[in-house]
């Protein structure tokens, strides 16, 4: 459940079990297996609730003699563990976060440290997620993530390197590079920011084609991290950086530790330095005190900056957190449903004229897929699940998933690009 660093874990997990002789499937539909392990995610009001869901779904399904034992683990679970044991006891056992690689010595098998760099792919062979950290040292006021997590850990570089090289080795050839805050990789260790070092030695890696940044924080940010991406062909010119807001009296509020003026001055930053670049950006509405004047200065920052990528979610007040426990709900839930919408139906506008532009072009796509009477692959500006997709009809000529091609851009809808593959 969740978000792709919950995907990371329950890769490893899922190798670790095979390494001691178990079968795992990943999202079964229709599961009669003896084991099944739910991984929840505990961030905001609408994912706890499909995660509590999913739980009664398979407490039922164990009732119903459909599953031997039934476990569960991660965000929802490390925050919520009593209560969940009181509401759910069909559960065999609960584990946080961290604690989840006891559940092989509760299956009678040892943990071995050293394989934990090795993960069961559960999304296509090419490409793959890389988690670089746990946890986050940022204290926005509207985050539980902290209080879930605890403090940032960033990894061994090397033991990062490695990984690569192993997923290479495998057939991996584009990597996502995520972390709750990848921009703060290193401070823990020597008190600086790596994240440039990081991804400058991972782009020397031969066989690494693509990586794409994703979570990074404004505040701070590593502006040489840019000349990486600059330089380093394979370096995708895609960043994802969630921005939440542009007034200084929301930013403030927030606890986000930068202003308006640098906001500005941050993105001209960015697309000086890496000019064509794709910004992925994540807004919220709706944060306790938000006036309706400051919510058309969102909407006038979104028209002005005319981001590539852009997301936006109303605030969901989580307990404990400072705004929780400091501010008051005060925007009405159909007041911050009508500004979600008006955002986005202005992103939207702003996407569609996007693609438009790139019809005529020409871009590098990898092919991810076959969907119907469809080739689906992406170009580097796309992110998986999340970006527009690049469509070419199957009876123009075979493809072979995982592999690259020019594409001629031919059609363009809101979301979607169609093409045609370049005679080489």
């Amino acid at each position: 459940m969740g978000c792709s660093k919950n995907l990371v874990d329950t890769e490893i997990l899922m190798n670790k079990f095979e390494n001691k002789g178990y079968y795992c499937t990943h999202d079964s539909e229709n599961p009669h297996g003896e084991i099944v392990v739910i991984n929840t995610c505990g961030f905001i009001g609408d994912a706890k609730q499909e995660s509590i869901n999913t739980i009664l779904e398979f407490a039922q399904a164990k009732d119903e003699g459909k599953i031997e034992r039934l476990y569960v683990m991660g965000c929802l679970s490390q925050r919520y563990k009593g209560e969940l044991e009181a509401e759910i006891p069909q559960v065999d056992k609960y584990y946080g976060k961290f604690d989840y690689t006891e559940l092989l010595n509760e299956l009678g098998v040892s943990d071995d440290e050293t394989e934990r760099i090795r993960h069961h792919i559960t999304t296509p062979r090419h490409y793959a997620y890389l988690k670089i950290s746990e946890g986050c040292d940022r204290r926005c006021a509207y985050c539980a993530i902290p209080i879930i997590t605890g403090k940032h850990k960033s990894r061994q570089m090397d033991e990062i390197l490695n990984e690569v090289r192993s997923l290479v080795s495998d057939g991996t050839k584009e990597f996502q590079i995520i972390a709750q805050e990848l921009t703060y990789y290193g401070v823990d260790i020597d008190g600086r920011q790596h994240i440039a070092e990081l991804i400058s030695r991972m782009a020397d890696i031969p066989g690494v084609e693509w990586i794409r940044l994703h979570y990074a924080y404004p505040a701070n940010f590593p502006l040489e991290l840019l000349d990486v991406m600059r330089e380093k062909q394979n370096v995708c010119k895609y960043l994802d950086i969630a921005l939440q807001h542009v007034s200084d009296n929301v930013l403030k509020r927030m606890h986000r530790n930068i202003t308006k003026k640098e906001t500005y001055e941050l993105i001209e930053s960015i697309r000086r330095k890496v000019p064509g670049i794709y910004i992925r950006t994540t807004l919220m509405v709706g944060f306790p005190g938000e006036t309706e004047e400051e919510f058309n200065e969102l909407i006038d920052f979104v028209r002005e900056m005319r981001f590539e990528r852009m997301g936006a979610f109303v605030y969901s007040e989580e307990e404990n957190t400072y705004s929780a426990l400091h501010y008051e709900d005060d925007v009405p839930e159909e007041i911050k449903q009508q500004r979600l919408d008006k955002i986005m139906t202005l992103q939207q506008r702003i996407n569609a004229e996007f693609e438009a532009e790139r019809i005529g072009n020409i871009v590098r796509v990898l092919i991810d897929r076959k969907e119907g009477e469809y080739y689906v692959g992406r170009t580097e500006y796309s992110s998986p699940e999340v970006d527009p997709e690049v469509l070419i009809p199957i009876a123009e000529r075979r493809l072979i998933i995982g592999s690259f091609y020019d594409v001629k851009i031919v059609d363009a809808e809101s979301f979607d690009l169609f093409g045609t593959v370049i005679q080489n």
